[in-house]
């Protein structure tokens, strides 16, 4: 399992609108346990693929439709999302964002688990 980066390490300078919500994915990791290096084109894929990740931003009208803030993400949650949901874009400081609906969103992480 790879790295979920803080709310304070990015900078994405994008703000989203309508019901979409900006996720900073778990980083791939470059080494098996075993310090085995993962080739490029795996970790590529696997980047793709990522499904955990924690919310930087998301437009005011995200998860309108929820009842109550149980069902509601924010900002720093740790959320799990689909597999290839929304757009892979690069953010202001380089680093690699997933724009997606609110929708997309299965999950909140709450506890250790995050």
């Amino acid at each position: 399992m790879g790295t979920i980066p803080s709310l304070n390490d990015c900078n994405p300078g994008l703000r989203p609108v309508e019901y979409y919500v900006l996720i900073a994915p778990e980083a791939t990791e470059e080494r098996t346990a075993g310090g085995i290096y993962i080739p490029q084109a795996k970790r590529e894929t696997d980047e793709v693929a990522t499904q955990r990740g924690r919310i930087v931003a998301q437009s005011p009208l995200a998860w309108t439709f929820a009842e109550g803030d149980d069902h509601r993400g924010k900002p720093g949650d740790v959320v799990l999302f689909g597999r290839y949901a929304g757009s892979l874009i690069e953010g202001a400081d380089g680093k690699t964002y997933r724009l997606c609906r609110d929708k997309d969103v299965a999950a909140i992480f709450h506890g250790e688990a995050a």
